[in-house]
């Protein structure tokens, strides 16, 4: 880890100043200031795409990263070998949750835990998702999503440049916080980027298999996800820090310690 890195203020400024530009312009600056210790994130959507295609332009070595919880639809994987052929020096890290712990969590609530509850839900979206994300995260310095302010209501007030204190206090990057849907298609489109083919199946969001589900006319993007749940967060936990007061004291008996890094 980088020793001097970036504080509040220093990101609220630059937030300011990168607020407008496009997101080529806070990519070059990003990669040229904390390459090698910054990846993309990616659940191979189209903001993922597209960012993965921005910065490859700009540095082939970029890393690019996503998490295999296990449950992904086939789609996804289809998507990732047309990723290789498209950027040939394509670095691609694949995250899976420790075999144990998943196993221990199947074992106890069965492999589809996640329609009983909420808590259940967010039990497995740790597990799954969130776990293997703070590993990763522990050896970079910043990191690159595609998240944008028209997702979803958690979402609306996200800055291009934050500081992640969920996550060790590194340097967290939206580039795309300013776009809407239809820019990020439009730019798709014009480059003829390969993008996950749920989306022509009417998907406008893409997790799990068990937990997606394509949305109707006039529904939100996130409508899909998680669709049984009630007055429950459009969120895993790996952009927002999700406590119930439940859920932990199980992740904590599953994984010990490591539910609380």
């Amino acid at each position: 880890m980088a020793t001097e890195l970036l504080d509040d203020l220093e990101a609220g400024e630059l937030s300011v100043q990168f607020e407008g530009e496009e997101p080529e312009a806070l990519l070059a600056w990003a990669l040229e200031r904390f390459s090698p210790q910054i990846a993309i994130s990616t659940a191979f959507q189209t903001d993922g795409a597209v960012l993965l295609h921005m910065a490859y332009e700009l540095d082939p070595s970029v890393r690019l990263f996503s998490v295999d919880t296990g449950r992904l639809p086939q789609e996804s994987y289809e998507l990732i070998e047309r990723m290789r052929e498209r950027y040939p020096r394509l670095q691609l890290d694949l995250l899976s949750p420790e075999a144990a712990t998943v196993s221990a969590m199947v074992g106890k609530h069965g492999p589809n835990l996640f329609y009983r509850s909420v808590e259940n839900r967010l039990l497995c979206c740790q597990v799954r998702k969130v776990l293997p994300l703070q590993r990763y995260l522990g050896g970079l310095d910043a990191w690159i999503t595609g998240l944008r302010r028209d997702q979803w209501a958690t979402r609306s007030d996200i800055r291009k440049v934050e500081i992640d204190h969920d996550h060790g206090a590194i340097v967290k990057l939206n580039p795309l916080a300013e776009w809407t849907e239809d820019e990020v298609w439009d730019y798709v489109r014009e480059h003829e980027l390969p993008y996950n083919e749920l989306y022509d199946k009417g998907f406008t969001s893409i997790g799990c298999a068990p937990c997606t589900r394509p949305t109707a006319k006039g529904e939100d993007l996130r409508a899909g996800r998680w669709w049984w749940e009630t007055n429950a967060p459009k969120e895993c936990g790996i952009h927002c820090a999700i406590e119930t007061g439940g859920f932990e004291h199980e992740l904590r008996a599953l994984v010990g310690d490591e539910a609380g890094d």
